[in-house]
């Protein structure tokens, strides 16, 4: 028991009244008379338990199971001890702490509560078990002992049978009833009489009849001595009770059964008690709605439905801007806007699918229908009301609210190789496209786009943790001087060896590196290494210009000009032939001092600056002349015109001419992308440009293999090349 010292009750009025509250419930069921300041003492120590187990880390509800023990144990065992303790509890355990508010304990109350009432049967069925067995031996002994013993066992025998708690009844092995106790009375409400007109089979639930029976054939043929089991007993006035029934046969000296014996206790309680924290445990506390857990449980089940035909449909229903209602309402109007439309939902899944269908409440403002047996059409007309349901008006204290649902819609034959994961996985996956064409929307599952979805989640789950498992690696396309053919550089270009998808370019993963913040690091790294490579090959290519690409978010962010003094110095690279490729669309459009200051000092380091893909962007070509841009790096797409044999369009030919015009004017040299025709590269020429890049250079590869095809292309010796 706790000491006075570290009882968590206060202030110390509250503790006593909780243990004189207690002590009036119990007093009056004990057959052994206590002094009721008797009774407030155990109580008092019995209340410093629970309140110490409510509020102990880690929390056990062992201790609740210790307080049912000390009931029986203190003989309080008559009708109303546990049931009140229990209410109790319930009632005044956390006022009494001045924790009544505190939703994380009110939990751990509802185990100990379960725990009380498990503690005091199991000590009432020890005690029964033992006062079975005395009058088992009693029953055996009276006809080997003398007249004087005979009586005295029969007295300690009626003793024990009358003043018992739990019910016993006597019968013989035909089922009739030959005594019963003044427990088994009270429990059942059948006078002694009404009893022996009757057989057992009168006050057994018909669901459990043919299992007691199966049970009791064997205690008659041998197989056992006795069985325990869980079972319902109608009363007098029709309604039932569950009994906690345990059931031992009596032989004569032959072996021959004469009785049987049957020992019934009332657990109703705590057969409610635990009904009611299933339920809880499967059921959402706001909506009544089934929860996640019990809705996994259905949908696992309709998908293992044999029957031919079978489907299991899902209707994934999102609200949107919910939030907004919360925020400016407050979570009091948010809850009860939820509670109505389940209501709405759950009257029109069962008006439409005649019962069979299922809402549930995954959590937040998200809501999922189950529907078997229903064709793909009748899903979609569903799916179309319960849209329109979500969208109507709802009133909630005054106001007229009005929200609108994003549906994803997936349905599958029953009994393949989908599991109940799979299913929801491409729900949410074609919820998530509704609500990114547009939110309010019905979207029915695509196969073709969901596995695209699925490709791009698992980018994203894998990008992070690629880099340290070494999947990326650099190739190198060549920068050839349009003028002679010759090598000039190299741009490092990234590539993912993914252990799924194989070989990966930048387009397929940069978008979610930007997303998911991994840029950065994977920036920092594409700096060093394309740094390392084409410092190791100075000796072989000692004037190698290295164009490396810098990402918007690493242009952002403020630590771009150390990591690339870091990475020069690292790597013993001069600044003047490191080259960064920087976006027409970071750049042109920003009013932002950062990027620009970065860019300067990047410059003033000796680092060339040049403006990627131009063309494509804001074309924001005064802003030019703020910028310490060395070179502009015309988009492929905007010399697509170039390409063909036939003679291009003039205007094409004069804007591309004016381009390089301009930037020769401002002092930058130009380089054409994704060149890949003859005719492409002469035209390029003729036109002024300086260096180009693209396939008919070269794929991109690795370091050592430029370097052995460093010789002047095709072109060089062209006749008519400058």
């Amino acid at each position: 028991m706790p000491s006075q010292s570290d009882r968590p009750l206060r202030p110390e009025w509250a503790r006593v009244e909780f243990a004189r509250a207690w002590a009036a419930v119990l007093d009056g069921t004990s057959f052994v008379v206590l002094a009721r300041s008797d009774i407030e003492q155990l109580t008092l120590q019995l209340a410093d338990v629970l309140a110490m187990a409510v509020v102990d880390e880690p929390f056990t509800a062992a201790a609740g199971r210790q307080v049912g023990q000390v009931l029986v144990d203190a003989h309080f065992t008559g009708p109303g001890a546990v049931s009140g303790t229990i209410t109790l509890v319930g009632d005044l355990l956390l006022p009494c702490l001045g924790r009544n508010t505190d939703d994380r304990l009110r939990p751990r109350v509802s185990d100990l509560q379960g725990a009380v009432a498990a503690g005091y049967s199991e000590a009432m069925l020890a005690r029964a078990l033992v006062e079975q067995e005395q009058i088992r031996r009693a029953a055996l002994l009276a006809g080997d002992r003398a007249e004087a013993a005979l009586r005295a066992s029969e007295a300690r025998f009626r003793a024990v049978f009358t003043d018992a708690a739990v019910g016993i009844g006597l019968g013989d092995v035909a089922g009739r009833i030959l005594d019963v106790n003044p427990a088994l009375v009270e429990m059942l409400g059948y006078e002694l009489e009404e009893f022996q007109r009757r057989t057992v089979a009168h006050f057994l639930h018909p669901d459990d009849a043919a299992a007691v029976w199966a049970d009791y054939q064997d205690l008659i043929e041998g197989r056992r001595d006795s069985f325990r089991a869980e079972k319902r007993f109608f009363r007098a006035d029709g309604s039932t009770i569950w009994t906690h029934l345990t059931v031992s046969l009596l032989r004569a000296d032959d072996g021959t059964p004469r009785y049987q014996i049957a020992i019934i206790e009332d657990v109703t309680e705590r057969h409610r008690l635990q009904e009611r924290l299933a339920y809880e445990a499967s059921h959402d506390p706001l909506t009544d709605l089934p929860n996640r857990a019990l809705f996994l449980a259905r949908l696992t089940e309709a998908l293992a439905d044999p029957t031919p035909g079978a489907r299991a449909g899902l209707c994934l229903l999102d609200l949107d801007s919910f939030k907004v209602i919360n925020d400016s309402l407050g979570h009091g109007v948010g809850d009860r806007l939820l509670t109505a439309l389940a209501d709405r939902l759950a009257e029109r899944v069962a008006r439409d699918t005649g019962g069979s269908g299922l809402v549930a409440r995954l959590g937040g403002d998200e809501f999922v229908v189950l529907t078997r047996q229903c064709e793909p059409a009748q899903l979609a007309a569903l799916t179309r009301r319960l849209h329109a349901d979500v969208a109507g008006p709802v009133e909630v204290d005054g106001y007229q609210l009005t929200v609108r649902a994003s549906i994803g819609v997936v349905d599958a034959p029953a009994g393949l190789a989908t599991t109940a994961t799979d299913l929801i996985r491409a729900a949410d996956i074609t919820l998530q496209q509704a609500k990114a064409d547009g939110k309010g929307r019905v979207v029915f599952h695509d196969p073709d786009r969901n596995a695209t979805q699925v490709t791009l989640y698992t980018l994203a789950a894998t990008l992070p943790g690629a880099l340290d498992r070494g999947e990326f690696h650099l190739l190198f396309q060549p920068l050839v001087w349009l003028r002679h053919g010759r090598l000039r550089g190299v741009e490092a270009l990234l590539r993912w060896h993914h252990p799924r998808f194989g070989t990966l370019t930048p387009e397929h993963f940069i978008r979610l590196a930007e997303e998911t913040g991994a840029i950065l690091p994977l920036g920092r790294w594409i700096l060093t290494e394309a740094c390392r490579q084409a410092a190791s090959h100075t000796p072989v290519l000692p004037d190698l210009l290295l164009s490396v690409n810098i990402a918007v978010r690493q242009l952002q962010q403020p630590g771009l000009v150390d990591d690339v003094t870091r990475a020069l110095a690292d790597t013993g690279l001069p600044p003047q032939r490191l080259q960064l490729e920087v976006t027409e669309s970071a750049v042109m459009a920003s009013d932002a001092d950062g990027p620009l200051t970065a860019l300067h000092k990047l410059a003033d380091l000796g680092v060339r600056i040049a403006i990627d893909d131009f063309g494509t962007g804001y074309s924001n070509l005064a802003y030019l002349r703020r910028l310490p841009v060395h070179e502009l790096k015309l988009a492929g797409a905007f010399l697509d015109k170039l390409r063909g044999p036939d003679e291009p369009n003039r205007a094409d030919l004069h804007l591309v001419a004016s381009l390089i015009d301009l930037a020769h004017g401002l002092g930058l040299t130009v380089t054409a992308e994704a060149v890949e025709t003859s005719q492409q590269a002469q035209r390029l020429r003729d036109l002024g440009c300086d260096t180009a890049q693209g396939w008919l250079y070269g794929h991109p590869t690795s370091l050592d293999q430029i370097r052995d095809q460093r010789q002047p292309t095709a072109e060089s010796t062209d006749p008519a090349m400058p």
